[in-house]
């Protein structure tokens, strides 16, 4: 494969300098004609006493996912008991403001309380009674929100790293058919809501073949499913542009639309490649382990900026099967990371500082965007009937992503 040039310099010397908000430049028209750009928010961000927050929301995204309010322990924490408050809220906010709402998340390993798998008696419940109380959750969550969430990831984390079944509760008490009942109990709540399987670390190549075999399995059987999400939570080093590449092509083969759907890259020293899905785990923060809880260096400002750019590209490269990227989070400060896998570090791993300011990260998207703009409009211009290859932000010693 060819080598691919440098980042155009002129974009390394915004990404390097301190940056200056644009009152009309925003993610969602930056990236208008091409795909949704959102948000996952939490309850700070769409109450009415923090209009500021809001404010945020609204100008840059037009897409926003429930980050916590809708899984299962909030929603539903007790057998006989909802609760749909900051749920309402969140749904309101983005009905006012003409979003694509997405909820997150109806089946999951985590977050869910330990009496939904089990009976009266604190003993397990068998596969009919789970199923009923699976079907009863769904049809309830869903179907209060139907015509008005758009999109619900279905099932989150169902492999493990090396692509089988994660053995959850809800695979060890149904079995492996766990999925697709959740699937179909969607579809009957709300049969115009796109539904999504949603995963993390499925650019690794054991866990992308796994959901691969997962999806078709679930396409075989007639199973509705709309899209996949790719999580998305990275670092510096990883994952590769070329394994982003390579794992939104295997996923759109199958007939599948693809959202990128909670990105965030960590700045901070990691003790794994890939982020795991246990984050009940909690470890305590050491200095060599929480290096900028003064700010971020200008040097780590530039290879964030780098980075982003680099992975919106590939997601324009591949606009006509990617619908939505979604960070997770809105500014640093909201960032999950800032706790996980370590408790009380101080991360940067979005597009926002945490006075909810542009980083020199967010104004390298931006000119990725109006640099594709360009491209496209120069190959009309000349009536090229190839779009000539996006040139890559990566460093120059690494080869260019496949097209």
């Amino acid at each position: 494969m060819n080598k691919p040039p440098a980042i155009a310099t002129a974009l390394l010397l915004v990404a390097a300098s301190a940056v200056s908000a644009d009152p009309g430049s925003a993610l969602k028209d930056a990236f208008e004609s091409h795909f949704l750009v959102g948000a996952a928010l939490n309850s700070s961000h769409f109450a009415e006493p923090n209009p500021v927050r809001a404010e945020l929301v609204t100008r840059q995204f037009n897409t926003i996912t429930a980050e916590n309010v809708m899984k299962w322990q909030p929603i539903h924490p007790q057998p006989d008991r909802y609760n749909f408050a900051a749920a309402d809220r969140f749904v309101a906010f983005g009905e006012r403001h003409g979003m694509f709402i997405v909820g997150h998340t109806l089946i999951w390993h985590s977050q869910t309380p330990s009496w939904v798998f089990e009976d009266a008696d604190g003993k397990p419940l068998e596969r009919d009674a789970l199923l009923e109380r699976m079907r009863d959750h769904i049809r309830t969550v869903v179907g209060r929100y139907r015509g008005r969430v758009h999109g619900w990831d279905v099932v989150n984390e169902a492999l493990d790293e090396g692509g089988s079944l994660r053995d959850s509760p809800w695979r060890r008490i149904i079995g492996d058919d766990y999925i697709a009942k959740a699937f179909q109990f969607a579809h009957e709540a709300d049969p115009e809501a796109e539904l999504y399987y949603n995963d993390y670390g499925i650019e690794n190549q054991a866990k992308r073949n796994g959901a691969i075999a997962l999806l078709k399995n679930l396409q075989d059987a007639d199973v509705r499913v709309t899209g996949v999400g790719i999580q998305g939570h990275g670092n510096l080093t990883w994952p590769s542009a070329q394994a982003v590449a390579e794992t939104i092509e295997a996923l759109a083969d199958l007939g599948l639309r693809v959202m990128i759907t909670e990105l965030d890259i960590s700045v901070l020293p990691s003790r794994s490649r890939t982020v795991t899905a246990d984050i009940g785990r909690r470890e305590t923060a050491t200095r060599d382990g929480n290096p900028y809880t003064e700010g971020l260096p200008d040097e780590v400002q530039r290879r964030l900026a780098r980075r982003y750019a680099e992975l919106f590209e590939v997601y324009l490269k591949y606009r006509d099967v990617v619908d939505r990227v979604t960070f997770w989070g809105v500014t640093d400060g909201d960032s999950w990371l800032n706790n996980f896998p370590i408790r009380g570090r101080t991360n940067h791993p979005l597009l926002f500082d945490r006075q909810g300011e542009p980083k020199p990260a967010y104004q390298a998207v931006i000119e990725t965007a109006h640099r594709f703009s360009k491209t496209v409009e120069e190959a009309r211009t000349f009536q090229n009937p190839v779009l000539p290859d996006f040139p890559s932000a990566s460093d120059p010693h690494t080869e260019r992503v496949r097209p």
